[in-house]
Formats: structure tokens, C-alpha cells, sequence
């Protein structure tokens, strides 16, 4: 499975101090007023490389919550794709995120996303660069029977490779402790699970995930699907966020496929997730 970006959307607009003085202010207010106005453009941007990394980090693609089946022993997964998501603040994402799955051992999977992410805050500069590096090992412990769900785990590791300064990665090291559990029956099946992320970040909380999705082969060729998920409070004073997205895979051919999701927040939406999307081609081999 995709794994989808991590959304941690705060509040971050960025305030006009200059109108609180008079047109007319001497040449000493005027240089005052500029060094205000760039320490909170300096806050605005720290705030975003929080949200960029909720925006950011990647679960099951094309959805947030993920599942305990790795990849086959010697086999691979190749994706190129973007996630984004939109606030009252601006927008933030990855354009694109290059991310990698190996089959290393029997029931054990390796990891590594690379993005490139993007910062567009409503009353702030835009920002590009490198993001925050996801690495992990899927393991599964558990295989599924008539009567048993597959049980797995996915530790990850988020290395602090992005400036959160310009906001574009955390600023801080991450790691995330989740289990999954997936059931399949005829063309339906339903993952879903949780995990607590570490967040190591100044202004960061520790946060709890929640998340299930269900979804149905249509044919060879299309499946289509749909997830609800729930993350406690990740910034002081942010509030929790729940939300949804609908979404599916096209298969090119056995190993040519396009994913989709698009979605938005039930919870806190304007200041998390008025808008989230994603959109990636896979190669698996």
C-alpha cells in the first residue's frame, strides 16, 4: 500500500503590525516596525514547518491510515506523487515525494520517503525545498485466516532534513508507533488501526492516531474506497482534528498504477484540513 503525508496544520497568520502606527512615524519607528514585521514572518514560517509536516507525512497511499501487509520478499514499490492540503492559512505539501518499498525479508518491509516540499502561506513568501526524510520497517506478525485479521506494524523515523526556519520540515525529530489490522472478503476489504507519534518539536504535543478504511474491487482495473480518521491535538492550542477522504487505484497494467484521494476535515477543518488531495503513479516490481 501508498502511504499518505502526515497533516499538521496550525495557526500561523501572520499579523500586520504596521497598522497599529501612523503613517507619519520617524525613521527610528519605521526600521522598529520592519524588525516586527520580520519576527513574525519568522513565526509564520516556523508554524508552517509544523503544518507542513502533518501535511506531509505519508500513511497508505493514497490515505491517511495504512495497513500491516508489506511488500512480497525480493520485490519493490516505486511512487512518485504529490499530497496537499489547504487551511485558511495557505497551502502546504509535497511536489512531488519520491517514496520506495522493499521486500527485504519474508513479512518484513523497508522503507524510505524522500519529499520536496512546498509552503504557500495566505500573508507570507512561498517556499520550496527539501522536507523532512520518513524511514521505517513494516512488520507483520500476524496472517489472515477465516477467522483471524492480519496484524502488523510500521515504526517510522522522521529525520529532521527540512528548514523548518523557511517552513518546510518540523525542526525536530519524529517517530511513530502504529498497529494495523486488515480483513478481506470477495472483492471488499477493511484496514484500519492507530499509533502515537513522538514529536520532539518546540510547540509540538505528542498526538495519538486513529484511522479505518474500507474499500471494493470494482474490476481488474479500478478499486475505489474511503477512510475516516482522528488525531488528537498536535500544536498547543491547534485542537484536534477529524476527517475523511475518498479515493481509489487505476491499474494501468500489473505493474503500472495511478492512485487518488481528496478530502477535507470534519473537525477544527478551517485551521487543519479545508482541502486535502493526493495524487501519485506507482511501479511495482
Amino acid at each position: 500500500m501508498v502511504r499518505r503525508l502526515n497533516t499538521f496544520s496550525g495557526r500561523h497568520r501572520t499579523v500586520d503590525h504596521t497598522a497599529l502606527y501612523d503613517k507619519s512615524i520617524g525613521s527610528s519607528e519605521s526600521f522598529a516596525v520592519e524588525v516586527i514585521r520580520g519576527m513574525a514572518c519568522g513565526r509564520t514560517l516556523i508554524g508552517w514547518g509544523l503544518a507542513w509536516v502533518s501535511a506531509v507525512v505519508m500513511a497508505g497511499p493514497p490515505y491517511q491510515t495504512d495497513d500491516p501487509e508489506p511488500v512480497e520478499l525480493h520485490h519493490g514499490e516505486f511512487y512518485i506523487a504529490s499530497q496537499q492540503a489547504l487551511t485558511a492559512d495557505g497551502r502546504s505539501g509535497s511536489l512531488p515525494h519520491l517514496e520506495f518499498n522493499y521486500g527485504a525479508l519474508p513479512n518484513l518491509q523497508l522503507h524510505l520517503l524522500v519529499p520536496y516540499a512546498f509552503n504557500t502561506p495566505e500573508d507570507g513568501p512561498s517556499q520550496r525545498g527539501r522536507g523532512d526524510t520518513e524511514l521505517g520497517v513494516k512488520y507483520r506478525f500476524v496472517q489472515e485466516s477465516d477467522d483471524t485479521p492480519m496484524v502488523g506494524i510500521f515504526p517510522l523515523y522522521l529525520a529532521p532534513t527540512g528548514d523548518q526556519g523557511r517552513g518546510l520540515g518540523n525542526g525536530a525529530s519524529q517517530f511513530y508507533l502504529p498497529i494495523w489490522l486488515q480483513k478481506s472478503w470477495g472483492p471488499w476489504t477493511s484496514y484500519g488501526g492507530g499509533g502515537y507519534w513522538i514529536n520532539h518539536a518546540q510547540g509540538a504535543r505528542n498526538s495519538l492516531f486513529l484511522g479505518w478504511q474500507v474499500q471494493r474491487d470494482l474490476s481488474e482495473r479500478w478499486t475505489l474506497g474511503a477512510e475516516v480518521f482522528h488525531r488528537t491535538e498536535q500544536v498547543v492550542g491547534q485542537g484536534s482534528i477529524s476527517g475523511f477522504n475518498v479515493g481509489g487505484q487505476f491499474n494501468i497494467d500489473e505493474h503500472d498504477h495511478l492512485l487518488f484521494s481528496l478530502g477535507r476535515g470534519l473537525q477544527n477543518a478551517q485551521a487543519t484540513d479545508r482541502v486535502s488531495s493526493y495524487l501519485g503513479y506507482q511501479l511495482t516490481f
